[in-house]
């Protein structure tokens, strides 16, 4: 079959950019609006996304300022968003934003394998390390983690995950009215795991699902971050500034999963996107000089803060000046170093580089036409540098609308993405098999050995 371009709807109904809610366009109360959530992935699915995907953070403040002008300040948990819209779509994938930093496995487990079941298959889970202060305080911590403790925490806290969602087999299973047999209790499993950081006696009292369990996907791109990817994710979301990092990280990631024997072909790389579309460059720009004019300098100051890592405080500096070193971080190591790349790179101000990534926090931006996009889109998929992308439209409902009116039919004119779902599940729509029980594997392994 040849190969598709597969594409992810990053859509926080609050909107991507740090002023979008301030856009005409946009509801002001789009991030707590179930109906607004309902409208955009309606339209996803029309479009023929993959998955309508959502990070979530702890506290308040996640991805900005505090002081009041930045609508990611509050929105929906996701698990609970999705489960109420998945009965009013049929194919559109739901891949929610989970810590394993602050939850048990157990209840990471239940939760997701429970979306799964209410979406007939539908469902991911990104796996997140947390990081911050703010949110360690809501956690009975006064500090965060280290970073190579999350992620260790993550690896074990994704291993027990994995085996609690084989705790029944596919067919446990019988429900026979007549016999009176519901289960079949042999295809019943316990966990049993005991580690450094869980210990888990199991079974998970949720069955599996048409996927089998949930599809797995991972946004950390740091060393600890790729390991864990190369280790665990089917699905793997990343920030690049130019094809040639993008480039780099797909063929380590790649490589990375063909030493631990897993088939890299069944991890997609997708890079995060997000589209300024227009008719002509002109009408492109103009919708990106009107959004970046919405920006409040205190939420512009504030959106950098964090994504510096939480160590430098750029309250009081020039904004009209260079940006200052930032001192090592315990949180998004990865983050603050591609951030630091932005601003050298092209010589910004603290102005200018906050005006840039207030679209996107560190991922590619494009302001252009359908084919302009398209054209990129493509150079990247056909020369190891993404499988997919994760799109980021600026403001809602419009730059998805946008998307998926212009940009989805250059892309299937150029035979690059489907035009209909292949299957019903997350899992068949991009291509990835159906995952094995370690104990379905056992009797397997047994039975050919009698």
């Amino acid at each position: 079959m040849t190969r598709k371009i597969r594409l992810g709807a990053f859509l926080p109904g609050g909107g991507q950019h740090v002023a979008s809610w301030r856009h005409p366009d946009q509801p002001a109360d789009g991030a707590t609006s179930f109906e607004f959530h309902k409208q955009l992935a309606l339209t996803a699915e029309r479009g023929l996304f993959d998955a309508y995907f959502l990070a979530d953070g702890l506290a308040v403040g996640f991805g900005g300022a505090r002081e009041g002008g930045n609508a990611r300040v509050a929105g929906f948990e996701p698990v609970t968003l999705f489960s109420a819209l998945a009965p009013f779509t049929t194919h559109l994938g739901f891949i929610a934003t989970s810590s394993t930093t602050y939850e048990e496995p157990y209840t990471t487990a239940r939760k997701f394998a429970s979306l799964d079941l209410i979406s007939e298959g539908r469902a991911g889970w990104n796996v997140v390390t947390t990081t911050g202060d703010l949110t360690a305080q809501n956690f009975n911590r006064d500090t965060q983690l280290p970073h190579a403790d999350r992620y260790r925490r993550a690896a074990e806290h994704v291993d027990v995950v994995r085996k609690l969602w084989e705790s029944f087999e596919d067919d446990a299973f019988i429900r026979d009215k007549e016999t009176g047999v519901f289960f079949d209790p042999a295809k019943l499993h316990d966990t049993d795991h005991r580690g450094e950081h869980f210990s888990v006696r199991g079974p998970l009292n949720v069955s599996r699902s048409p996927q089998g369990h949930p599809v797995i996907v991972q946004a950390g791109q740091s060393e600890d971050g790729r390991g864990l990817a190369a280790a665990t994710a089917e699905v793997i979301f990343t920030a690049h500034q130019h094809i040639e990092t993008a480039q780099e990280f797909y063929r380590d990631i790649k490589a990375r999963a063909r030493g631990l024997g897993r088939n890299p072909d069944h991890i997609l790389v997708m890079p995060g996107v997000s589209a300024f579309v227009g008719r002509t460059e002109a009408e492109a720009r103009e919708k990106y000089d009107r959004l970046t004019s919405l920006i409040v300098e205190e939420d512009g100051i504030g959106l950098l803060n964090g994504l510096t890592g939480g160590t430098l405080d750029l309250h009081g500096y020039d904004l009209d000046g260079p940006l200052p070193p930032a001192p090592p971080t315990e949180g998004m190591k990865s983050r603050q170093a591609l951030i630091r790349q932005i601003a050298d790179e092209n010589n910004f101000t603290i102005r200018q580089l906050y005006q840039w990534i207030a679209s996107a926090r560190g991922h590619y931006t494009i302001v252009g036409t359908a084919e302009q996009i398209a054209d990129t889109l493509q150079t990247w998929f056909e020369n190891e540098a993404a499988d997919g992308f994760n799109i980021l439209p600026p403001w809602l409902p419009t730059a998805l609308d946008d998307f998926v009116d212009l940009v989805i039919p250059e892309l299937q004119r150029r035979g690059l993405f489907r035009t209909a779902y292949e299957g019903k599940t997350l899992r068949e729509n991009l291509g990835l098999p159906f995952p094995s029980n370690r104990w379905v594997a056992g009797h397997a392994t047994l039975q050919a050995a009698e």
